[in-house]
């Protein structure tokens, strides 16, 4: 039996994980004891855990030595923090569950949610390709990106996910206005702005997981619907309705480059955000050592449609994580193409795949 702790079980990705644990429990006739720990009091109830436990916000002093105090209570093996703001706190005290035998599969802290200034220096000195970036220290400076950068342009947060702040404008006078709104309303200050080239082509997404510098598998998708895009100011709104898994090795190949311009050593889960440009060509707007929200459950879905627990990247994982083995595992491409993940709230998990389609949730 393994006994892990997963945090923000509660949240989207968290449930993710947890529920393709209990798919390895069938598929491959083994046992996991989960201690779920959330800080929100309502959505912790969601998860299929074996102990449920409400952690302070990830900020808060006492979070860690609780997740230490449970690890000892409760004989943890593997400790998953799945949020990146959780993730980034346990990555910075690995020497603590190092003391206590707590295994982790974790990139270094300053990989893990890097604000937008890092990321874009990051891949222009590894040479990846990045929209044209400019930052924000007040509204004067928003004249002189227009000027260089042309319009439309693309505004956003320096952090946070989700598609935070963002928002296409076509003007001067649209993106002081939307820098004004979120400052009148005490969202944002003007230096948390960044703006961007305007990229109209695909939404895209590389998932990878890497071992000691060494790429274990990947895959690439396509987002091509977002939910309730009709009371969102920018049509993003985070994790998609609807997603299509692709082989394109333009793709994989900036996706590679840019978790290597982000860390020399890649070592855990990370995730590239890439749109193309006018032309088709792919760059990067993101880069990350953390999960995307459907990345388990992609590997949970495809595992019920192929009966193959190889599919299963978060039980992999864990594994990995546990054992330091390495299964034999395309380093690309894991997922066939054409699949079709579908997803809206009340609505349940679809698998669409040539002519079959699968209820998975």
């Amino acid at each position: 039996m393994a006994r892990v702790i997963v945090t923000g079980s509660g949240g989207i990705g968290g449930v993710n994980f947890v529920r393709a644990l209990r798919l390895a429990e069938i598929t491959k006739k083994i046992k996991y004891f989960i201690v779920g720990t959330d800080y929100n009091e309502y959505h912790i109830l969601f998860p299929q855990v074996d102990l449920r436990i409400r952690s302070p916000r990830h900020d808060d002093p006492s979070f860690m030595p609780l997740l230490l105090d449970i690890a000892k209570r409760h004989s943890i093996q593997f400790l998953h923090p799945h949020p990146s703001s959780e993730a980034k706190i346990v990555s910075k005290n690995r020497d603590k569950l190092d003391e206590i035998g707590v295994k982790y599969y974790l990139p270094r802290p300053e990989e893990i949610a890097p604000d937008k200034g890092t990321i874009y220096e990051r891949m222009r000195t590894g040479n990846v390709p990045v929209p044209s970036t400019l930052f924000i220290n007040s509204l004067d400076d928003l004249d002189s990106a227009f000027s260089k950068l042309g319009s439309p342009l693309w505004m956003r947060a320096k952090t946070g996910a989700g598609g935070r702040l963002s928002l296409k404008v076509n003007s001067v006078e649209e993106a002081k206005r939307w820098i004004e709104l979120n400052v009148l309303q005490g969202r944002a200050k003007p230096s948390d702005f960044i703006v961007q080239e305007y990229l109209p082509g695909r939404d895209l997404a590389f998932d990878s997981l890497w071992h000691n510098g060494k790429l274990i598998t990947s895959y690439a998708r396509e987002r091509l619907e977002y939910p309730f895009t009709h009371i969102s100011l920018s049509g993003v709104t985070g994790t998609p309705t609807v997603a299509r898994i692709i082989h394109d090795g333009k793709v994989t190949e900036v996706g590679i480059a840019a978790v290597k311009a982000l860390s020399p050593m890649p070592h855990g889960f990370y995730s590239v955000d890439i749109k193309e440009d006018a032309d088709g060509k792919p760059k990067v707007t993101e880069v990350d050592g953390k999960w995307h929200t459907t990345a388990p459950l992609w590997g949970y879905a495809v595992s019920r449609l192929k009966n193959d627990i190889i599919y299963n990247i978060a039980h992999v994982y864990i594994e990995i994580g546990l054992t330091d083995e390495i299964p034999d595992l395309p380093e690309r491409d894991l997922f066939p193409e054409g699949i079709y993940l579908i997803r809206h709230m009340d609505c349940g998990v679809l698998l669409k795949y040539k002519e079959e389609v699968l209820r998975v949730l």
